[in-house]
């Protein structure tokens, strides 16, 4: 397979580099299966060096050179904070990154991205109607800016119709190994192996909700309410009235924020609070459930398991 990664000023340097290593591990052990499937790997950039984020010089081949690839890879930009990463992918300086991206997806060559670099698919069109993911904290700007994308985080790694897409930062090495599981998966398993990686099936058990929140005033307002309130019965209702919104409103603004219901929410921040107890405290089940407000303390083990993966005991050895 003949593999373009795009780099350009500014990229986020594990995310390169950790595609460039499971890709190379990939080579290197494939003598010990059968037939094993093969990556020439080629930078491409629209400058002659471009300096990454760290400050690496790279000096990439020509645009021209992805013509041939059969896999496009976009690296995702370094960066905290949604407004400036934004202004790059959208502005004159990134377009030559999109043109890229557009002719590579007219030609019918597969494209794949992980935490911000998903912005850059999103800009350039090839996301909308399409199911994607990207890093979870960009979630919310990601939703404002590109609403016919359907954002989805129930998974790590996400395929639709010819187009990859990866959770935040590290999840670069989850789409690398899902490049080289989709041609053997014998071979990602071994290089997995190799280089100590757990599989992480999706992002829900690193999310901050509150971290979510504050993208929204309304949101924000209603988290700080459910927080007051986390060990009684959360009527939505009475949370709008506190907050001064009508409840379409209030599920609204979630839902666009968050890409929940401010049910789901009101337990993401139930479970994060339990999570926490079972970590700092000896507090008994019994008692932490009654902190978050569940009466019985099964429902808060099962909903435990259901969103971090871990048993209660797991969390509490933590």
């Amino acid at each position: 397979m003949q593999v373009a990664i795009v780099v350009y000023d500014g990229v986020f340097d594990s995310g390169l580099t950790s595609i460039l290593d499971v890709l190379d591990n990939a080579n290197a052990l494939g003598g010990q299966i059968q037939e094993p499937p093969t990556w020439n790997v080629t930078m491409v950039g629209a400058a002659p060096q471009v300096r990454t984020a760290a400050g690496l010089v790279v000096s990439p081949e020509p645009l021209e050179a992805a013509r041939t690839a059969d896999l496009l890879v976009v690296p995702a930009l370094a960066g905290s904070s949604p407004e400036p990463l934004i202004d790059h992918v959208g502005g004159a300086v990134s377009l030559p990154v999109r043109s890229l991206i557009r002719q590579a997806r007219d030609r019918g060559t597969t494209i794949a991205s992980a935490c911000a670099g998903t912005f850059f698919l999103a800009e350039a069109g090839i996301l909308d109607g399409r199911r994607a993911t990207t890093t979870w904290w960009l979630s919310p700007a990601f939703r404002t800016r590109y609403p016919q994308v359907h954002l989805d985080h129930s998974q790590m790694v996400i395929t639709s119709d010819g187009v990859i897409t990866a959770g935040a930062a590290f999840g670069h090495v989850d789409l690398a190994l899902a490049i080289v599981r989709a041609s053997s998966p014998a071979l990602a398993d071994l290089v997995a192996r190799y280089l100590v990686v757990d599989e992480r099936p999706s992002q829900s058990a690193y999310t901050i909700p509150s971290a979510l929140a504050q993208s929204d005033p309304t949101v924000a307002a209603f988290e700080r309410w459910i927080r007051e309130h986390l060990a009684e019965t959360i009527s939505l209702p009475d949370a709008a009235k506190a907050i001064g919104v009508s409840e379409r409103t209030l599920q609204r603004c979630v839902q666009r924020t968050i890409g929940t219901s401010p049910i789901r929410f009101v337990q993401d921040l139930r479970v994060e609070r339990a999570s926490h107890l079972l970590r700092t405290t000896d507090l008994s089940l019994e008692t932490i459930s009654r902190k978050v407000g569940y009466e019985h303390p099964n429902t808060l083990r099962v909903l435990l398991r259901d969103r971090t993966g871990k048993t209660t005991s797991a969390l509490r050895s933590r």
